[in-house]
């Protein structure tokens, strides 16, 4: 063959052909492998399989097309064909119908997979998304009990690499950890939960060798997705809860940007001795009590102190500080710089920790009662983790409540419900949005089914008798507060029942509450702003404003941030202290409107 009739020679034997109809018809069998069968329950590797043996028959394909040829007595040899009949045979253009068809097809797959997000129908009719899990609290098989602070550990570092895929829905641990490591009911946990798969696992740690075992599996159907199991030294765990994780997010064909395959592959330590001292610190911020998170705190100090560099042990560090007032623990005074230092530091060293920016967004509501930069670090947290729940709902009750944006704070709270379907401060915290929109049928609702999931947290309790005394239920208000008062000590709650003493007569009790408050103070810090009630159920609308500019003095932005939304100070409202105190917390041109960085 002449050299120069190559590409001539190349038409005239239908190679160009076959490489169309080859590629079009190739790409239709991988749509159909990546899109139809997860749902029939085939393995991964099959659809890797697929993929590999059409890559693998294109060349081959063309090889044949160059060296046969189909003719009307059957497949010859090219060079045995006679050329002169063949240029007497009609063109047909059946092949141009294949490919269109396929091409078609090919297409429709690609788009179905892509934007449908392939929902699946649970038990009861509910569409559950595919791209969904939830991590179930891992076992720990370690012989040494006080090892189980690590399989807490290496679930929650799995889960939180998993929630900075945007693509995936990822329960929080908050609500996962109602349930047993590997329990028999996994239709109606993932129903609960509003997921379609859940991951099992357990840890066995002894001294620094390490073992994990998991299992990936369609709750729905009890299909077992993908198991591993990874026999590591201690310093590997990062590179093992980062296969897990991006193993897990493309056996649920979740799309991962550049950034979040980054993210799930960090290594956060080089030293073995900083990290389980931060999952201890972890494992005692998880339970959420004064005494707990001042042990977080010192477990976390003594990671920074084996490793200055440890971007993840200071942004923990800085939750810790950040929430200490809100469980009576310390004045906000003490604590928030604190805070604010350790999720500086955090950000110093890794600007990209959602962690420390949650911190930091935070307290620049809560301590500065700067909103348009808190609204900018929150939505800088949820960029860098969308599945980040706690972020949502600090965003919500912190920030968008207090400056008026009602709407959107209800928005973020729904969707941290969805996030995390079990938490009682979230879903306390809805009940709370509602209040603040005035829908207190609504809130009466939510709050009732909180306390539901548990009559023992007081919070939802003290909520609820809120929203039965706007709704002017007041026995049942009544109730509800003394019910809170026999769980906690709260200064809040405790206010909130003088205030409702003082305005129905019971002037006395309301005297009594007050005193107690006034001997707590002298004892350690109580938050002026349950003061501050009692006095405006009394009519001293002047002392009541004392206290109010105490706690902003204080920097109480738990209680004197949503000082414009909060329903029991409206009786100050017009009051030209009341709204100069208003106006150094949220400027009125602020509230209520889309509030931008300034």
């Amino acid at each position: 063959m002449n050299p120069g009739n190559f590409f001539a020679e190349l038409k005239r034997r239908n190679v160009y052909k076959v490489a169309v109809a080859y590629a079009i018809v190739g790409w239709l069998l991988i749509q159909v492998a990546t899109q139809v069968f997860p749902f029939l329950e085939i393995p991964t590797w099959v659809v890797r399989l697929v993929i590999v043996l059409v890559a693998a028959g294109f060349p081959i394909a063309l090889v044949i097309a160059w060296a046969f040829e189909l003719t009307p007595e059957g497949i010859k040899r090219t060079e045995d064909v006679d050329l002169a009949a063949s240029a007497r045979q009609p063109r047909k253009y059946t092949w141009i119908f294949v490919v269109i068809v396929g091409a078609a097809l090919s297409v429709g797959l690609f788009f179905i997979g892509r934007y449908t997000g392939r929902p699946t129908i649970g038990a009861a009719g509910t569409e559950l998304p595919a791209k969904s899990i939830a991590v179930l609290p891992f076992e720990s098989l370690s012989e040494d009990k006080s090892n189980a602070y690590f399989a807490e550990g290496v679930q929650d570092e799995i889960l939180t690499r998993l929630a900075k895929v945007a693509d995936l829905k990822v329960i929080s641990r908050t609500s996962t950890q109602h349930f047993k490591s590997a329990p028999d009911n996994l239709p109606q946990i993932a129903k609960q939960l509003g997921v379609t798969n859940i991951l099992e696992g357990s840890v066995q740690k002894a001294n620094d060798q390490v073992r994990v075992n998991v299992q990936l599996i369609n709750a729905l159907t009890d299909a077992h997705l993908w198991a591993e199991t990874y026999d590591r030294k201690l310093t590997d765990i990062f590179a093992v809860e980062s296969d897990i994780a991006k193993t897990i997010a493309e056996t649920l064909q979740a799309k991962l940007t550049g950034s979040e395959k980054t993210a799930m592959s960090k290594k956060p330590t080089e030293n073995p001795e900083a990290y389980e001292l931060y999952l201890k610190g972890r494992f005692f911020w998880n339970k959420r009590t004064a005494a707990d998170l001042r042990k977080s705190i010192e477990y976390f100090e003594q990671a920074i102190a084996k490793d200055p560099g440890y971007a993840q042990a200071y942004a923990a560090l800085a939750q810790s500080w950040k929430l200490l007032p809100a469980f009576n623990g310390g004045a906000p005074n003490d604590c928030f710089p604190q805070a604010e230092a350790a999720a500086k530091k955090a950000l110093a060293l890794d600007d990209t920790s959602s962690t420390a920016h949650a911190a930091l967004a935070s307290l620049k509501g809560l301590n500065g009662f700067d909103y348009p930069g808190a609204i900018a670090e929150y939505e800088r947290t949820l960029q860098l983790n969308p599945n980040d729940a706690t972020a949502r709902q600090w965003f919500a009750n912190d920030t968008l409540a207090n400056v008026g944006q009602t709407e959107r704070e209800i928005a973020e709270l729904k969707h941290a419900v969805e996030l995390d379907p079990l938490s009682l401060v979230i879903n306390s915290n809805l009940g709370v949005g509602y209040i603040h929109a005035g829908r207190l049928d609504e809130a009466i609702a939510q709050l009732r089914k909180t306390v539901e999931l548990d009559g023992t947290f007081y919070y939802s309790r003290y909520n609820l008798a809120q929203a039965l005394e706007l709704k002017g239920l007041i026995p049942e208000a009544t109730a509800e507060y003394q019910k809170t008062m026999s769980m906690t000590e709260d200064p809040v709650p405790l206010g909130m029942l003088g205030r409702l003493y003082a305005l129905h007569g019971q002037k006395d009790a309301a005297l009594k509450i007050l005193q107690r408050l006034r001997e707590s103070r002298e004892q350690r810090y109580t938050a002026a702003y349950g003061l501050a009630l009692i006095y405006v159920g009394l009519g001293d609308h002047n002392e009541a404003l004392n206290w109010l500019e105490q706690g902003y003095r204080e920097h109480d932005g738990f209680n004197i941030g949503p000082i414009r939304v909060d329903p029991l100070l409206t009786p100050l409202h017009g009051d030209p202290r009341f709204e100069a105190l208003a106006e150094k917390i949220v400027p009125a041109r602020e509230f209520g409107k889309a509030v931008t960085q300034k």
